[in-house]
């Protein structure tokens, strides 16, 4: 069973920046593919980017040129740098690994002005 710890959500004006980070349980971090998904007001959950074990990344389309996933094996922990925020980004943002298909509990981004 691994755990893991979204933070960094919040209230953001329109354009503004805001970078999530998602902490992890497991002892071997550095094997596990780590994404981000959000779920927006009454939507299904979307994929936004991942990052695998050899740091190959890839996006959807609506993070591509604003988001940026990273990963910091020493600190077992994801991250994703979001920019130029807008009301469409509103949603609850989770963190997902692999192997196991574990999540998070999710941490809130509100996009408003």
């Amino acid at each position: 069973q691994v755990q893991l710890v979204e933070s960094g959500g919040g209230l953001v004006q329109p354009g503004g920046s805001l970078r999530l980070a998602c902490v992890s349980s497991t002892r071997i971090f550095s094997m596990y593919d780590m994404a981000w998904y959000r779920q927006a007001p009454g939507k299904e959950r979307e994929y936004l980017a991942r990052i695998s074990r050899s740091e190959d990344t890839e996006y959807a389309d609506s993070g591509k040129g604003r988001f940026t996933i990273s990963r910091d094996n020493a600190k077992n922990t994801a991250y994703l740098q979001m920019n130029n925020l807008q009301v469409a980004d509103t949603g609850v943002y989770y963190c997902y690994t692999q192997p196991g298909g574990f999540w998070g509990r999710g941490t809130q981004v509100t996009v408003s002005s």
